[in-house]
C-alpha cells in the first residue's frame, strides 16, 4: 500500500487492509484526543526530500491549518493536530458456528468498565475426541495499534482457519485501540488477556474442559506480532507469568530510529511517526525497546520464556530486513527460532487473499509449529 506523510509517499504494506468496528471509523473532531506527536525520528537525507517533493500536490488540506501528517489510504489519515480519522469500513462477523471450518466462536468480556473482550474458537472434535485436550493459541491482530478488532471480518475468517488447521483452541484478544486509548493501554489489555487465559483459576468452561494450558502459544500478525514479543518480555520480568511453549511472530512491526543495514531510510522515518503517535509517551521514542527490540539497553533476546519461537515475513515487506535481525538475535539465544518467508509477498498478504498458495504455504508452516512438540 502508499503510506503518504505530507508531500512525501512510501509504497509499504505494513497496515493490514482490514475493515474495523472500534471506535468509529471517524474520529469526532469536535474533541481532542491526544496531542500532536513527538517524532523523534531522523529524517532522510536531503536528495530524498527532493525526490519525494514530487508528491507534494498530493498533500491533503482538510481544516483550516491542519494538513495531513501521515497517510495510510484505506486506513486511517493523521492529521498535524494531533487528531485522526479511521478510513475502513466497520465490516464485522458475529460469533457463532462457521459452517466452512466447523469452528464455534463465542466472547467473553474480561473487564466490564473498558470492555476489553477476547473471542474464543474451539474446533470441531470428533465424537470419541471429545475430551482431547487441545494447545491453547493467544493470537493478537495487527492494525498499527490504530484500527482492527478480534470481530473484523478478516481476522474472524483467518482464526477459524488456524483452529480448524491447528486443532487448537484459540484465545483472540480484543484490545483498546489509539489514539483514543495510547499505548501501553492496547499491552495492559493482552496481558490481562494472556493471564486470564493461562491461569488456573480461570473458570471458562472451553478453556477448562477442552484446554491444555501446559502448551500455550502465542501468535499475532504486525502490531499483534510485535504484542507477542511485548508479552514474551513482560513473562520474562514476571515472578509469575506464564512460559510458553511457543511463540509465532507474523510479520512483526519492529522499527528504530535510524535504519539498519539493508534498510531504506524511509522506513524508519515513517514507523517513528506512527509509534510516537500511538504512544506519545515512550521514552526513547523509536528505540523504546517496545517498538525497538535491538535498541542499546533493551532486554535480552536471549531468554525469552518461550521453548520454541516462528518468525515469518514476506519479501516485499519492507520490515523485512529488521525481521530478519529480529530472528537472528533470537536464535543466538536459548529459544529455538525458526524462519519462514514468503516469496514475492507484501506485509500480511494472508490476511487480504487467504486462499492463495502463498497463504496456503504459510499457514501449513504455522500448523506444523504448532504440532512440532
Amino acid at each position: 500500500m502508499a503510506i503518504r506523510s505530507g508531500a512525501c509517499t512510501l509504497c509499504a504494506g505494513w497496515t493490514a487492509t482490514l475493515p474495523c468496528r472500534r471506535p468509529p471509523a471517524t474520529v469526532d473532531r469536535s474533541r481532542r484526543l491526544v496531542q500532536p506527536p513527538c517524532l523523534s525520528t531522523t529524517f532522510p537525507p536531503v536528495q530524498m526530500q527532493r525526490m519525494w517533493a514530487l508528491h507534494a500536490a498530493a498533500a491533503i488540506q482538510v481544516e483550516a491549518g491542519d494538513e495531513v501528517l501521515l497517510e495510510s489510504p484505506g486506513h486511517f489519515r493523521i492529521y498535524k493536530s494531533g487528531k485522526m480519522d479511521r478510513l475502513n469500513d466497520p465490516t464485522v462477523m458475529p460469533a457463532g458456528l462457521d459452517e466452512a471450518t466447523g469452528v464455534t466462536s463465542r466472547d467473553v468480556v474480561l473487564d466490564a468498565d473498558t470492555r476489553v473482550s477476547v473471542r474464543l474458537y474451539l474446533p470441531k472434535l470428533p465424537g470419541n475426541q471429545s475430551s482431547t485436550k487441545l494447545p491453547v493459541l493467544v493470537y493478537f491482530h495487527g492494525g498499527a495499534f490504530l484500527i482492527g478488532s478480534a470481530d473484523d471480518a478478516a481476522y474472524h475468517g483467518y482464526v477459524n482457519a488456524l483452529a480448524a488447521a491447528a486443532g487448537a483452541l484459540v484465545v483472540s484478544a480484543d484490545y483498546r485501540l489509539a489514539p483514543e486509548h495510547p499505548l501501553p493501554a492496547a499491552y495492559d489489555d493482552c496481558w490481562a488477556a494472556l493471564r486470564w487465559a493461562a491461569a488456573p483459576s480461570t473458570q471458562d468452561e472451553w478453556i477448562s474442559e477442552h484446554g491444555d494450558t501446559s502448551r500455550l502459544f502465542l501468535a499475532g500478525d504486525s502490531a499483534g506480532a510485535n504484542i507477542v514479543h511485548e508479552m514474551l518480555a513482560r513473562a520474562a520480568a514476571s515472578d509469575d507469568g506464564p512460559r510458553m511453549e511457543g511463540a509465532i511472530l507474523l510479520h512483526p512491526w519492529f522499527s528504530g530510529s535510524e535504519a539498519i543495514e539493508g534498510e531504506l531510510a524511509a522506513v524508519p522515518v515513517f514507523n517513528g511517526m506512527i509509534w510516537s503517535y500511538t504512544c506519545p509517551g515512550a521514552v526513547g521514542g523509536a528505540d523504546d525497546p517496545r517498538i525497538n527490540p535491538l535498541a542499546p539497553g533493551a532486554p535480552s533476546l536471549e531468554t525469552l520464556p518461550c521453548e520454541r519461537m516462528l518468525v515469518c515475513a514476506a519479501e516485499k515487506d519492507v520490515l523485512a530486513t529488521r525481521i530478519r535481525a529480529y530472528h537472528q538475535t533470537v536464535a543466538a539465544g536459548a529459544c529455538r527460532a525458526a524462519w519462514f518467508e514468503s516469496e514475492g509477498e507484501d506485509h500480511d498478504f494472508f490476511l487480504g487473499k487467504p486462499d492463495c498458495e502463498s497463504a496456503k504455504q504459510l499457514l501449513d508452516r504455522v500448523v506444523a509449529f504448532i504440532a512440532e512438540g
